[in-house]
């Protein structure tokens, strides 16, 4: 987990002004950081998703037409059918070659910004990765994607800018 956390600040979290409340804060880059981690001995994908909580909640509405406030405790449980929707059908994956079913296991607020956690089964191997991210892509069209894939310790990372949508890794 501070892992994640570690990579988000170094794309993005450096580039906001001050310390302010999610809702409240500007920020002058639209970016998206998807992690995606196979593990061997559970023989799973372990996937993260980090937005931006501003521009989620405003994306959420705009796609949903429906009130959003992702930091309400009360209102979490309708929240998570929303962030699960939206990224399910914003992140797709392919392993060697065929579709993958991503589990949703839930989202929490951390900085300014929200991250959602996926796993995906019995996958004993990857050796290709495929990755179709448009997250956030038709709320701002300067909205860049940040994939890292990691496979046996093997890190690679890939930027998709807005709209071009789709990545590959190898391992």
């Amino acid at each position: 987990m501070a892992g994640i956390l570690f990579k988000w600040l170094m794309v993005g979290g450096f580039l906001l002004s001050t310390p302010t409340p999610a809702a409240n804060t500007l920020h002058p880059i639209y970016v998206s950081v998807t992690e995606i981690e196979h593990n061997g001995k559970d023989k799973t994908l372990e996937i993260s998703c980090k937005i931006f909580t501003d521009d989620f909640e405003k994306a959420l509405r705009q796609q949903y037409n429906t009130h959003v406030d992702l930091l309400s405790a009360k209102e979490k449980p309708a929240m998570e059918k929303l962030v699960s929707a939206y990224v399910l059908k914003h992140l797709v994956l392919k392993t060697d070659g065929k579709p993958v079913a991503l589990q949703y296991l839930g989202y929490e607020q951390q900085e300014e910004g929200i991250i959602s956690f996926y796993q995906v089964n019995n996958i004993p191997s990857v050796k290709k990765l495929e990755v179709t991210a448009n997250i956030l892509f038709e709320y701002k069209k300067e909205q860049i994607s940040i994939i890292h894939a990691i496979v046996n310790g093997n890190r690679k990372s890939t930027k998709l800018i807005n709209p071009e949508e789709k990545a590959g890794f190898e391992f």
